[in-house]
């Protein structure tokens, strides 16, 4: 039996699974691949790079894809949005920042606008600029986020959507890295989920094979959220923004140090820069979350989505009982 949400109807999908758009990470071969499988493939366009964003959509060759924007870094390279929306992109996601200087014209370019929030706050504020989909994400997630947890969070913007706006979709993001996450998160009320950190561990996506092993390697009780690695890569992320990252011999360094690291940043940056050059996991960033423990092996994204599926299919009906009628 299909999983028919508001989302799948609204975006036209088979399954109720986006690709989180992971920067850097989140290319156009991994959103081809799980739009392909059904879902909605996010390109992750992080901080703004013209010529990445043309060679990824260019990787996305037919496919039926998004993209995804961190906005505060947006703000300062506005052009970039006008250059997405010219690849005609199915929906535009904006996480980390203020949407209303980019909400109308995605809308004019008739791509669904998604605003990833952190509280119930912010999904009132996302429906005030005509958000399509909302995500909660909760701080579980891998990578940037706030503070509170995808399990209350969920049912709270739920709840907080149907009373200004019923029947615009909500994702669940943080945590959700299997069919049972994804039957949970309906179950919450959402419409579907959005899933970084288990398709990182795709083949299709960006990333080196240390990388991808490190992560299948890995359990959530090894990562750690933390401004470290912003701090030493000199990005001014606001607060209340943190990421949450697989433990190194970085993190154990300096988190929680931060005030040291500000005053050691000409010889750390300059270490880090070094580390990334060379591909040096105990120093350089991975991000990743609190479902690492699900995390099993690397495999084609389209096979990791159906395989979601089928759990998910499969704890729906555990959850139902047996049929005694």
């Amino acid at each position: 039996m299909p999983f028919r949400t508001p989302l799948t109807d609204l975006l036209e999908i088979e399954h109720p699974i986006l690709l989180a758009p992971m920067g850097g990470v989140a290319g156009g071969a991994l959103a081809a691949a799980v739009s392909n499988a059904g879902g909605l493939g996010l390109i992750g366009l992080g901080y703004g790079d013209p010529d990445w964003l043309e060679r990824e959509f260019a990787a996305a060759g037919n496919a039926p894809v998004g993209c995804g924007f961190i906005t505060w870094s947006l703000a300062r390279r506005p052009q970039l949005l006008q250059q997405a929306l010219a690849h005609r992109p199915k929906a535009v996601m904006l996480s980390f920042g203020d949407v209303r200087p980019f909400a109308g014209a995605i809308r004019e370019a008739g791509a669904r606008l998604i605003c990833q929030v952190q509280s119930v706050g912010q999904a009132r504020e996302a429906l005030d600029c005509g958000a399509d989909i909302v995500v909660a994400q909760g701080t579980e997630a891998g990578g940037h986020g706030a503070a509170r947890a995808t399990l209350p969070l969920v049912p709270a913007v739920v709840d907080a959507v149907a009373e200004r706006r019923p029947g615009t979709p909500v994702l669940a993001a943080g945590g959700v890295a299997d069919g049972r996450g994804l039957a949970a998160a309906l179950v919450l009320g959402a419409d579907g989920a959005l899933i970084g950190t288990r398709f990182y561990a795709a083949e299709e996506a960006i990333g080196s094979d240390a990388v991808k092993h490190r992560l299948v390697e890995r359990g959530g009780d090894d990562t750690v959220r933390t401004a470290i690695f912003d701090i030493v890569r000199k990005l001014p992320w606001p607060e209340p923004y943190t990421g949450r990252a697989v433990a190194n011999e970085f993190s154990a360094h300096w988190h929680d140090h931060e005030a040291e690291l500000r005053r050691a940043l000409p010889e750390e940056s300059a270490r880090y820069a070094a580390a990334v050059g060379t591909g040096d996991l105990d120093t350089t960033v991975l991000w990743g979350g609190e479902a690492l423990d699900l995390v099993h092996d690397i495999a084609p994204a389209g096979q990791i989505l159906l395989r979601i599926m089928r759990e998910a299919e499969e704890t729906r009906r555990r959850l139902a009982g047996p049929d005694i009628s």
